[in-house]
């Protein structure tokens, strides 16, 4: 059973024959799978071609071994993500493994929203990771998606001990701050969102201030930075409206991180001295490389990093409609599918 595209926004579930997994490849049966942003902007924009199941975030148990591989046995719990570099080509060389030709193929069969699907053998060999007995589901399941965050929050070059504001307090932007806090422990994190439940929610998992978008923000900016800025904003909403409050909100030498989809075709303008001037600068995240889910791994194997409080909604995976539906009215953090 697969929740498969139909054109445009629509879905539908569909029965399809069960693949064996060939040499260097795994069968997985699926436990839990998360609704991601991307996917929703996938079904929002009609992007996709009809037939492509989609679904990347996902923990499933072996339930088939191809020939040639070795260390997952049936009824493993695995967690992989679905994009892996090629680590040879001139990107790979030059650490843009993110843009690399081969990272844009889907190694997961047929898609995530699915209750069974093979690991293609490049994930298989490297980025296939088993799960011990105490990391649980809930947790592991974000190891994809924190993994992007992580990307964004190196290559800012935060202060351990600086300021960083997260515009937009839902799922992506609370993984932030729970990324960021794992990451640099003395770190403090401003959250900006206009909805009073998701402030209060920021605070709860960390956040030393969360503030509504405008002068709120900037007054409890100014707080929280002793009147210096912030050192980085991490913008999880998307699009060009956003990006000169985020650069009024940045410290001179500090950096905005773009980590949301913008509208097709959209163009930013702000003044370009507030940049040059200023030494600020403004960087693209859009995924997470092998290194940073090790990493990712690692900090949940340590119990430095929980997402498990992310998780606003479990439904079976034939309600995938009535999930779409929660996440588009911005009702859920993250939606978890179980098949």
């Amino acid at each position: 059973m697969v929740i498969a595209c139909r054109g445009g926004d629509r879905t539908a579930v569909e029965e399809r024959p069960l693949l064996p997994p060939q040499a260097g490849e795994l069968l997985l049966k699926v436990r839990v799978v998360g609704l991601c942003g991307t996917d929703l902007f996938k079904l929002d924009t009609g992007s996709v071609a009809p037939g492509t199941v989609l679904g990347h975030e996902l923990v499933g148990e072996v339930a088939g071994v191809g020939n040639g591989v070795s260390g997952f046995r049936d009824g493993d719990r695995v967690a992989v993500p679905h994009h892996v570099a090629c680590g040879q080509c001139p990107l790979c060389r030059r650490g843009a493994v993110t843009m690399c030709e081969a990272f844009k193929e889907n190694l997961l069969a047929p898609g995530g929203f699915a209750d069974h699907v093979v690991v293609k053998a490049r994930a298989t060999a490297h980025a296939a990771r088993k799960l011990p007995d105490d990391l649980a589901d809930d947790v592991a399941v974000f190891m994809e998606p924190a993994a992007c965050v992580l990307r964004g929050v190196r290559h800012a070059n935060i202060a351990p001990d600086g300021v960083a504001v997260v515009q937009g307090g839902g799922g992506m932007g609370l993984l932030h701050l729970l990324v960021l806090s794992a990451v640099y422990p003395q770190l403090r994190v401003l959250v900006i969102d206009p909805m009073e439940e998701r402030r209060d929610l920021a605070r709860g998992l960390g956040a030393e201030a969360a503030a509504a978008p405008g002068d709120d923000a900037r007054r409890a900016l100014m707080v929280v930075s002793d009147g210096l800025g912030a050192d980085a904003v991490f913008d999880t909403v998307g699009g060009a409206s956003l990006l000169d409050g985020a650069l009024a909100l940045t410290r001179p030498g500090g950096a905005v991180v773009l980590f949301a989809h913008a509208s097709a075709g959209e163009c930013a303008g702000f003044e370009l001295n507030t940049l040059f001037k200023y030494e600020r600068r403004i960087l693209g995240s859009y995924s997470g490389a092998l290194e940073d889910q090790s990493r990712v791994f690692s900090m949940m194997l340590e119990g430095a990093l929980d997402p498990s409080a992310l998780v606003s909604h479990r439904l079976p995976l034939v309600d995938f409609a009535t999930g779409v539906a929660i996440a588009r009215r911005r009702e859920s953090l993250k939606i978890l599918f179980a098949p």
